[in-house]
């Protein structure tokens, strides 16, 4: 009914090898590995250098930073546009910080104009900050989610035709 539990056997003696797990007995793990429960480190924004031209859209999850030359549509989650930058096309991001010159129209949560930034375009965003000589030309527009795909603008119906 009672069995004896080794709690209150005696320990080894002073001197004597302690119990090793042999090779072929799986070791035990712990049921949390801790090591990997630390969130990952942000990866590094990619840089478009000054010297680099592109054609055609980028698309990330992650942040880009230009200092060349884009032809084509950019969408990102925190796009920094630098000096030398000029941007042809439109601009989706979460975080847009414009340094450079932009022709077309932008898009994001938060978007920042710094002094030397030139904008030729619409800016729908949910804030916006425009730094003392900047350069804008186009409308401003607040929305509550400016990222999302659907037409800013709601198109009116077209009159019916005359017969």
């Amino acid at each position: 009914m009672f069995s004896k539990s080794r709690i209150n056997e005696p320990g080894p003696k002073a001197g004597a090898e302690t119990e090793q797990p042999k090779a072929s007995e799986p070791v035990s793990k712990p049921a949390f590995d801790y090591a990997s429960s630390t969130p990952k480190p942000k990866p590094p924004a990619s840089v478009l250098s000054s010297d680099l031209t592109i054609t055609g859209n980028l698309k990330t999850s992650g942040d880009i930073q230009v200092e060349g030359t884009v032809e084509g549509d950019i969408r990102a989650h925190l796009l920094t546009i630098g000096e030398t930058a000029t941007i042809k096309g439109e601009i989706v991001a979460d975080d847009v910080v414009v340094n450079g010159r932009v022709i077309g129209r932008v898009r994001g949560l938060k978007v920042r104009l710094t002094s030397t930034a030139r904008v030729e375009g619409d800016i729908i965003h949910k804030t916006i900050a425009i730094e003392s000589g900047a350069h804008f030309e186009g409308s401003v527009q607040r929305q509550e989610d400016p990222l999302s795909l659907g037409n800013p603008v709601t198109p009116k119906a077209a009159p019916a035709p005359v017969k």
